[in-house]
């Protein structure tokens, strides 16, 4: 029996100073997604971390899935309320890793880097949110902002609120967008009618509205593209 345990506690320290080994000689990069899950996760006399991080990337059918449950989903399926944190704290560091690359500088001349970043904000949560990036006169990002937040059908947007807030930043100019949950990111009806409602208020205070960004499974679509602006 205590052959079993000191083989057990072998096992999870091997797997745990390799990954460690490899990522300080080669980068986290090297590592598989199994390791760097396993790495996140405590110790524990039942099973090793990655045999743990191995059965909840299967059972969830990936990374994401893993990354993105509740935590009643994931304590069904043997996650600790401990490991569950640690998994949450790195989810949000990779956000707000994404947030301070866009204070850092002029990055709106990249559309490509806004709608990465709105795809890290948005895609993955189960209800719609109505968010806002402020910009200056130089279009360069003064705060990101979810104003507003709704069920899985949609959120409710005011434009008084909207202006509220883009004055109290002292904006200059806006990107608008929203998430669908359905994972559809094809603009509805409401979504060009409401687009043109905060377009008109702002236009009042000397606003522009650059963009409107609908966030959805696999992509962003941009009204200013389709030329709906």
């Amino acid at each position: 029996m205590s052959e079993n345990i000191n083989s057990s506690a072998a096992a999870r320290s091997y797997h745990r100073s390799t990954a460690r080994t490899r990522l300080l000689k080669c980068g986290a990069n090297e590592l598989s997604d199994i390791e760097l899950v396993a790495m996140l996760l405590p110790s524990t006399g039942k099973r090793s971390p990655h045999d743990l991080a191995t059965s909840l990337i299967v059972e969830f059918g990936s990374l994401r899935a893993l990354l993105t449950a509740d935590r009643d989903a994931a304590a069904k399926r043997g996650l600790s309320a401990a490991a569950f944190t640690n998994l949450q704290a790195a989810l949000e560091l990779t956000r707000r890793h994404y947030g301070e690359l866009m204070m850092a500088g002029p990055t709106l001349t990249n559309p490509r880097s806004t709608r990465e970043y709105l795809r890290m904000q948005l895609r993955d949560l189960p209800y719609e949110v109505f968010a806002i990036i402020y910009l200056d006169n130089r279009n360069r990002v003064i705060k990101y902002s979810e104003l507003f937040r709704g069920t899985i059908d949609g959120a409710t947007v005011h434009p008084r609120e909207v202006v509220k807030e883009a004055l109290a930043n002292n904006a200059a100019a806006v990107i608008l967008a929203h998430n669908h949950p359905s994972g559809v990111a094809e603009p509805s009806q409401a979504d060009e009618l409401i687009t043109r409602r905060l377009k008109e208020s702002l236009a009042v205070v000397d606003i522009r509205v650059l963009d409107h960004l609908v966030v959805g499974d696999g992509c962003v679509e941009s009204f200013a593209e389709r030329g709906l602006l």
